[in-house]
């Protein structure tokens, strides 16, 4: 430690006068209003490119500064069924849209790790565990959590904190948004798919309420096929470039993450962004921060750590570890939306193809489709038993062969990159595995009614863990469902 000299605690203690004080703030303010007046008129300028008729953050009226995007649209591609859509709104309101975890198992009432039953409303899952993190004093590496909710809905899951020595009931949490349902103890913390699944109780708006019973047959005749299992939008970002930040991370190139995170030139993003997009390409990373919201948490943290002179390298590894997990996780689901569109296609989703490698519903194992007869094979489909697979590249992921694998190193070609390269830098973590081509529902109601926001079809059922169900309701009322999840759609029920 550097021994400080008489001089300097003299310096450190000594107090300015109040008029100096009042001097600083002065200049401090009129600085900041200064910027904030900057931006709003770069803001008026920007806007001036879009269809003002058309709401702000409509993204047919988003802008770059970057060539054309040609790149794949990572969301769920064709739908199975060839039925006319009926269209209708999801996520109005988070009311809407509820959504129950379904737990592998309850807390035994003792341990190290104190398991919260959370309820969220309207609240991104990022936010969720800095709220936890505060009320607790603690770092968010020692929060686990099963799976990531809806941000526009009300969730309910479990989230486990690991307090060592912690005795007594947990402080109260004084939320708009949030708050705390009840706490046990356990022994061991909550990871990611420890959990059956959710169930979700849906109302569609917009939609006429008698066509309810065409919405009931519909799901009759999905409960036997199935419904194809593509990862949903929220997956990808409210830019769907998470998966564009996935590839950036394998491929050690933090500059390149970081600008297609703040800067201009990557995914197309809402046009009031472009001042302090622009700002960080000048360096003034500083005031660039300063125009960043509640909810763009990697963004800010990026910055801040840019504006105290970390180079790109640091400011990447500032960011919270399960942010940059999931970008990789985007990028593997991508490649998968990619093999499962092409398998809808040809319509071999729900059917055997040379190669394919199997998965079990009851028990989740997977077996290679040449170990059994076609005959059993087509049975075992029929009868909803077995499902293809699809890839979630890791170190351990089973490869399959003949024409399945082939699908499957397109799909990688699409998303740009390789299977050699997925492994070459990928997460320990990231062991891989075999996905189901469709997923299957219970427990499932369908309901018409009218309440004081309109009327309404209520789909309420249950899904395993990993399935969406913003992509059932798509499947089942058409591809015209927009799911209104605001900016950051970037947490999955899973």
């Amino acid at each position: 430690m550097r021994s400080r000299s008489r001089s300097d605690l003299v310096c450190r203690s000594t107090r300015p006068s109040r008029c100096s004080m009042l001097r600083v703030k002065r200049r401090h303010w009129w600085s900041r209003l200064r910027l904030i007046l900057r931006m709003m008129k770069m803001t008026e300028v920007a806007d001036t490119s879009t269809d003002e008729s058309k709401a702000p953050d409509d993204p047919n009226t988003w802008v770059t500064d970057g060539p054309p995007c040609e790149r794949r649209d990572p969301g769920p591609g064709r739908r199975a069924s060839n039925d006319v859509a009926l269209g209708g709104l999801l996520k109005v309101r988070p009311e809407d849209f509820l959504v129950d975890e379904l737990p592998s198992y309850d807390p035994v009432g003792e341990g190290e790790h104190l398991y919260l039953g959370v309820q969220k409303r309207d609240m991104p899952h990022g936010e969720m565990i800095a709220v936890i993190a505060r009320l607790f004093n603690i770092d968010e590496s020692a929060i686990g959590f099963a799976g990531m909710k809806d941000r526009v809905a009300i969730t309910r899951q479990a989230v486990s904190v690991h307090l060592p020595g912690f005795k007594g009931d947990p402080p109260p949490l004084d939320h708009a948004r949030m708050q705390v349902l009840w706490a046990k103890r356990h022994v061991n913390k909550l990871r990611r798919g420890h959990l059956k699944g959710n169930r979700f109780s849906i109302r569609v708006r917009d939609v006429d309420p008698l066509s309810v019973r065409h919405v009931y047959k519909r799901m009759q005749a999905m409960e036997k096929t199935g419904v194809p299992a593509y990862f949903g939008d929220q997956r990808f970002g409210y830019r769907r470039n998470n998966q564009v930040c996935g590839l950036a991370i394998l491929a050690s190139q933090p500059q390149v993450l970081l600008d297609e995170m703040l800067g201009s030139r990557g995914a197309p993003f809402p046009a009031r962004q472009l001042p302090f997009r622009r700002l960080y390409e000048e360096g003034k990373f500083a005031e660039s921060l300063v125009g960043w919201g509640r909810n763009d948490r990697a963004e800010k943290i990026a910055l801040q750590a840019l504006s105290k002179g970390r180079d790109a390298h640091r400011a990447v590894r500032a960011l919270p570890e399960y942010i940059k997990s999931f970008w990789i996780s985007a990028l593997q689901s991508a490649i998968f939306n990619a093999n499962l569109d092409a398998r809808v296609a040809d319509g071999s989703y729900a059917q055997m193809i040379d190669g394919d490698i199997m998965f079990k519903h009851d028990s989740g194992a997977c077996f290679r489709a040449s170990d059994a007869s076609a005959d059993e094979i087509a049975a075992r489909l029929i009868s909803a038993e077995i499902s293809p697979t699809g890839p979630l590249h890791g170190i351990g992921m089973l490869q399959p062969t003949g024409r399945a694998l082939d699908i499957e190193t397109l799909a990688l070609t699409t998303v740009g990159t390789t299977h050699e390269a997925f492994l070459a830098k990928c997460p320990i973590e990231f062991s891989g595995a075999r996905r189901p081509l469709r997923v299957f529902f219970a427990n499932w109601e369908v309901e018409g009614g009218v309440d004081e926001h309109g009327a309404f079809i209520r789909c309420a059922f249950d899904l395993p863990k990993g399935a969406f169900a913003t992509v059932l309701m798509r499947e089942l009322l058409g591809a015209t469902v927009p799911s209104i999840d605001g900016q950051h759609a970037d947490t999955e029920s899973a």
